[in-house]
């Protein structure tokens, strides 16, 4: 992006979205990579960070690269809110399949529902 581009997008947002590990993170990054802006007013960059620890309620348990950080800028603010709707749509759609069909989830219930057929079998 030149800089009389970049001058003309003026209203700006950082959104940062944690995930759990660094593979979930970019599974996320990639699905949602493909679609590209409609408007050439809007621009969006995504990329994979490290968790900022200088936030008032840091988590120790997230890991470094499990930040999916989606930088938008615009010409207008309703523009950036539509392209915002759009992205917050597109990820809830990502974090959805992730808890649907994720083999770790699928395992970790499988073995869940293992466990209570074991223990219901055993009490009858």
């Amino acid at each position: 992006m030149d800089a009389i581009t970049c001058a003309k997008l003026s209203k700006a947002l950082t959104i940062d979205i944690p995930f759990p590990n660094a593979r979930l993170a970019t599974i996320a990054l990639r699905a949602l990579h493909v679609d590209e802006e409609l408007s050439p007013l809007v621009h969006r960059s995504l990329s994979i960070v490290s968790p900022s620890f200088q936030s008032p309620t840091p988590n120790p348990n997230v890991s470094e690269g499990t930040v999916l950080r989606a930088e938008y800028r615009a010409t207008t603010n309703r523009l950036l809110r539509v392209a915002i709707n759009g992205f917050m749509e597109s990820l809830r759609v990502v974090i959805g399949v992730m808890e649907e069909l994720d083999v770790e989830v699928f395992e970790s219930n499988l073995k869940k529902d293992i466990i209570t057929e074991h223990v219901q079998s055993n009490h009858s």
